[in-house]
């Protein structure tokens, strides 16, 4: 998921995207830990996602984000 497409999505759609996150992190760990994971770069992704949306969130409660979704 690029950041620009993040910028764009509505406060509703980060949160549900991140509900869906976390719900796949946490299945992803059980299958790390019951050696059922087959592709464990998978969650690398998931949380650099997550971290991607909690930047999003922190920009736009400081009022850093512009109109056109580029930081001030």
């Amino acid at each position: 998921m690029k950041i620009s497409k993040v910028r764009d999505m509505s406060d509703a759609e980060l949160m549900l995207n991140m509900e869906n996150l976390r719900r796949e992190l946490l299945n992803l760990r059980f299958q790390l830990a019951t050696r059922q994971l087959k592709n464990t770069a998978r969650v690398k992704e998931v949380r650099h996602d997550i971290a991607k949306i909690l930047t999003v969130e922190h920009e736009r409660s400081i009022g850093l984000a512009s109109k056109n979704g580029e930081v001030k």
